[in-house]
């Protein structure tokens, strides 16, 4: 195998990895409460992987994380509490997320040191009129 094909195999086990993390975090949501009894399987499944310390499986949940580099800790209990919020709770919190993350990207937009220096403002006095 090249570098190439190395690449492209690690790039699309990280994809992989990232699709079902995000599967679980959906089932999570979507089938949480629910009344079939095929939504309470589909959400039980996804709860009884993100709470497995089970590293047999190439994608259980500990090596998935360890894939995408996140700490299990942390993406359970993000992944629990999006869980048992609302639908609204839920969007409400990504929504503050992403006004944190605007902000902070604006913050670091315009407080960079290659910024234009300021203009001194001419007096009003020395301002020709017609």
């Amino acid at each position: 195998m090249n570098a190439a094909e190395d690449y492209t195999s690690a790039t699309g086990q990280r994809e992989l990895a990232a699709g079902i993390l995000k599967q679980a975090a959906q089932d999570l949501r979507r089938f949480n409460g629910a009344a079939s009894a095929v939504e309470r399987e589909l959400y039980l499944d996804a709860y009884s992987w993100i709470t497995s310390d089970d590293c047999a499986w190439p994608f259980s949940f500990l090596n998935v994380c360890q894939l995408l580099n996140l700490a299990p800790d942390v993406v359970r209990l993000e992944l629990s509490a999006d869980a048992s919020a609302g639908f609204f709770t839920y969007w409400g919190q990504r929504c503050a997320r992403a006004t944190r993350s605007l902000q902070s990207f604006l913050s670091h937009a315009f407080t960079k040191s290659g910024r234009s220096p300021a203009v001194d403002p001419v007096p009003l006095t020395q301002v020709p009129t017609a």
